[in-house]
């Protein structure tokens, strides 16, 4: 989309963020470099993005920063459109992720409900069930040359195994939602192909709701559809637009946790073996991977309702703000001066917002730490040698602008 926006926004010094992240470290060192608040340009679009921890702590609970669209003056005013690629990540419809306040509480009460530290408990079972069976899968997988793709064969599939079992979904479906969601999230894929992908994932859920509408079972979904005594029930949009954005959200941020973890771990040996003599727990390397190289990297967006002054700078009524998570993952005054390096025994690890803060903190944030830290011991303990079949520098991340991922993870299993 041609937007009047886009060339005044890159002669004034605003950062481009790379549809192609070609350079994602680099790019976080000029949004951190760039101050507390920086001017970003989405696609053509002008938005705010908040680098520092102390400040986005104060702005995710902001009451005066909302999640509706409707907010947004570019929106208001017609220069943004349904033409622009990233509209879907914003106006996706009604949920718990674009409502706030009452109607958020009540939107998110029974995933919350759903995903408790005793259920969690309960399926850890069947999560290193699926550990181990994926586990096998990945010896079988093995190529002439040894090489297997560590995402394509176990991390990709896990997730999705885990967050089909809870929302009642046939893992005959699984194979057709990672495609539907890569597609969609990818900016390789024209934005009319983008609208049908989306149009069709609401016929899927749409579908998926009315049956267990008449046919409940004891998953995520039934739950969702049946109100409790006396409770207002969801409507038929709203379960949908819940199950659309929690099973991105479940198996997409659970993906790059697990990768990005192992590429880190490959990449500090010194690390790896404080690990596996046990001098140091397996959460650690979680919470250390969750800061310093985070699997979301940019969440949008939220809207200013009123002006807001941050710092120096005044987040003016109708601009959008975006959070940036792996910038403010790697802030100075928050981790010290050697934010930028990847450190297990780092006191400050537990000290990051991956998951957000405040009311729209991810609800299934527990559960991808459950999923990590089963995941990653039984792989080193199944296979000690692993090792990248690749210089490090050859592997790439998928164009995504919101997701921190890996086109492919090519490994030797040793």
């Amino acid at each position: 989309m041609n937007c009047p926006h886009a060339e005044a926004a890159r002669n004034a010094g605003v950062i481009a963020i790379d549809p192609m992240v070609q350079d994602l470290d680099g790019e976080t060192v000029r949004l951190r470099d760039a101050g507390v608040l920086a001017r970003i340009d989405l696609l053509g679009v002008p938005a705010w993005t908040v680098t520092r921890h102390a400040e986005a702590r104060q702005l995710l609970v902001d009451p005066r920063l909302v999640k509706d669209i409707d907010a947004w003056g570019l929106w208001q005013s017609g220069v943004v459109t349904r033409a622009w690629p990233l509209i879907g990540m914003i106006d996706a419809g009604r949920s718990m992720f674009t409502v706030d306040g009452a109607e958020h509480r009540r939107l998110r009460t029974k995933i919350s409900q759903a995903l408790t530290p005793r259920r969690l408990e309960a399926i850890r079972p069947d999560i290193e069930k699926f550990t181990d069976e994926l586990l096998d899968a990945l010896d079988a997988a093995r190529g002439e040359d040894g090489v297997v793709d560590l995402k394509a064969v176990f991390a990709q599939p896990l997730p999705m195994k885990v967050v089909g079992m809870l929302m009642g979904v046939d893992e005959a479906q699984h194979a057709m939602l990672t495609r539907q969601y890569k597609a969609f999230f990818s900016m390789l894929t024209p934005q009319d192909e983008r609208l049908a992908l989306l149009a069709e994932l609401d016929v899927f859920y749409t579908d998926l709701v009315r049956e267990k509408t008449a046919r409940p079972t004891d998953d995520l979904t039934s739950a969702l559809i049946l109100a409790e005594e006396g409770g207002e029930p969801l409507t038929e949009e709203e379960v949908v637009g819940n199950l659309k954005a929690m099973v991105a959200a479940g198996h997409e941020t659970t993906i790059g946790l697990v990768l990005n973890a192992v590429r880190a771990l490959l990449a500090h040996p010194d690390q790896l073996r404080l690990v596996l003599d046990g001098e140091v727990g397996w959460d650690a390397v979680v919470e250390e991977t969750l800061r310093w190289d985070t699997p979301t990297t940019h969440l949008l967006m939220r809207f200013a309702t009123e002006d807001i002054a941050v710092g120096e700078e005044v987040i003016r009524k109708g601009e959008g703000v975006v959070i940036s998570y792996r910038a403010i993952g790697r802030d100075f005054e928050q981790h010290g001066p050697d934010a930028d390096a990847f450190d297990i025994t780092r006191p400050t690890r537990n000290r990051h917002m991956t998951f957000g803060h405040g009311p729209h903190i991810c609800p299934g944030a527990a559960l991808s730490r459950v999923e990590a830290g089963i995941a990653l011991p039984a792989l080193f303990a199944r296979f000690p040698g692993l090792r990248l079949a690749v210089p490090d520098e050859e592997i790439t991340k998928l164009p995504v602008m919101t997701q921190n991922d890996m086109a492919a993870f090519p490994v030797l299993l040793g």
